[in-house]
């Protein structure tokens, strides 16, 4: 009988992996499902950023295809780095000034966002599975 946590440590980085890469793709699937891109787009435009529907779109784009091939175990390194600088951006500029916790005492912080950027970098420390990861 197995005990917990169940799987080793590296059998929970791949479960890891695969449930971030399916929640960047499902991010911008449903952004774009929702049909809110061109809303983040004008959100980034608002904030300085010249073309922010480009961006938007680029993004979403970069979540839901990047996030698949992510979760597939591929081209880790590279992703995990681009998702990492994602997280960044948005902890800069939308988590960071609403506070701390993201539910509760405050909303929309940044503690959800700082603990998928460690899960992110985490993973880009694993040791590739192969030439492209």
């Amino acid at each position: 009988m197995s005990r917990f946590p169940f799987l080793s440590t590296s059998q929970w980085l791949v479960v890891l992996r695969v449930v971030l890469g399916l929640y960047m793709a499902a991010h911008g699937a449903a952004r774009a499902a929702l049909g809110t891109v061109g809303l983040f787009g004008e959100f980034l435009s608002s904030n300085g950023l010249p073309f922010g529907v480009l961006i938007a779109w680029t993004i979403t784009i970069y979540e839901i295809v990047g996030g698949g091939i992510f979760a597939a175990g591929r081209f880790v390194r590279p992703l995990a780095a681009l998702f990492a600088a994602e997280h960044i951006a948005g902890i800069v500029m939308v988590h960071a000034p609403r506070g701390w916790f993201t539910v509760g005492h405050q909303s929309g912080g940044a503690e959800y966002s700082v603990l998928l950027l460690l899960c992110f970098l985490l993973s880009a420390s694993t040791p590739p599975r192969d030439a492209g990861a």
